[in-house]
C-alpha cells in the first residue's frame, strides 16, 4: 500500500475518482468516441448519476437508481472497450487512492466490465442468429 495516498473515504473522494476517470475516457480515441459521438452524453447530467452509482457501490447508501446494463445494450461497444475502461479504471484508482476500500471498488469495477461485455456478447450473438 502506498502511504502517500489515501484510501476512498468520502462522496468528494468519489466525485474526485469519477471526475479524473471521465477525463481520461474523455481523451481516450476508442472510448471518447462511444460516450461523445455515438451516445452524445451530457456530462453535466451523467458524472452526478455516476457520483450516486458509485457511492451506492463503495459506501451502500442507496442514491442511485437506474439500470446501468439497459444504458449500455445500444452503445457499439464490445469486450474490447470494456478491457480500455478497465484498464483506464484501474489506472486512475491507482494514481489517486491506495487502501481496502480502492482495492474493493477495482474488484467491482472488474466485476462490472466482465458481466458487462459478457450479456452484451450474448445479446449481439443472440441478434445475429435471429438475422
Amino acid at each position: 500500500m502506498d502511504i502517500h495516498k489515501a484510501d476512498i473515504r468520502t462522496e468528494q473522494d468519489v466525485e474526485l475518482m469519477v471526475d479524473s476517470f471521465y477525463a481520461k475516457v474523455n481523451q481516450d480515441p476508442l472510448l471518447s468516441y462511444v460516450f461523445n459521438d455515438f451516445a452524445e452524453v451530457e456530462w453535466q447530467n451523467h458524472l452526478p448519476k455516476m457520483y450516486q452509482f458509485w457511492s451506492t457501490l463503495i459506501f451502500g447508501v442507496q442514491s442511485y437508481k437506474g439500470n446501468p446494463f439497459a444504458a449500455h445494450v445500444p452503445l457499439p461497444v464490445d469486450k474490447t472497450h470494456f478491457e480500455r475502461w478497465l484498464s483506464l479504471f484501474e489506472e486512475n484508482m491507482d494514481e489517486l487512492f491506495a487502501g481496502e476500500v480502492a482495492e474493493h471498488t477495482k474488484l467491482r469495477a472488474k466485476s462490472i466490465a466482465y458481466v458487462f461485455s459478457s450479456k452484451l456478447a450474448q445479446i449481439k450473438n443472440h441478434d445475429l442468429k435471429i438475422n
